[in-house]
């Protein structure tokens, strides 16, 4: 039989061994856009056939808007060391709410990715993206008030 003590460091050991794995083998690494181009390079690797237009990049890199020209709106989402792809349009925003000039909070219709809050460096970035992605201003949704 084993001894607490001698249990408690085995088990603290194990622990410190898997949390020090994960982290050296870049598990806990996050990843940032740099630039509009590394977001238009991810988001074309998922939608290849679709022509970007103007991208704007969050304060913190964490998450870049792309226009597609057709009322539709590209996101690249940045997730640990992982991308977030999405096409979505204002019908498929729940809410969305401009507050401080450049903080932007979007509710998303879809359960994998319900919300998300995102600032931006200036005032005219986040009204764009608030602009382009704001289900009032939506065409469908004014036809049938």
């Amino acid at each position: 039989m084993i001894s607490l003590p001698v249990l408690v460091v085995m088990v603290v050991v194990g622990i410190s061994m898997a949390v020090a794995a994960v982290h050296f083998t870049g598990g806990s690494r996050v990843m940032r856009l740099v630039d509009a181009g590394q977001a238009m390079d991810r988001f074309a690797v998922d939608f290849p056939d679709l022509t970007p237009g103007t991208i704007q990049l969050t304060e913190n890199g964490d998450t870049a808007f792309i226009d597609l020209g057709d009322g539709r709106t590209g996101i690249v989402h940045v997730i640990g060391d992982r991308f977030l792809t999405r096409v979505v349009a204002p019908s498929e925003i729940e809410f969305a709410r401009l507050g401080n000039d450049r903080i932007l909070t979007l509710r998303f219709k879809d359960f994998t990715w319900r919300e998300g809050r995102f600032a931006f460096t200036d005032a005219e970035t986040a009204s764009a993206v608030f602009m382009a992605l704001d289900p009032n201003n939506h065409p469908a949704r004014q036809e049938a008030a």
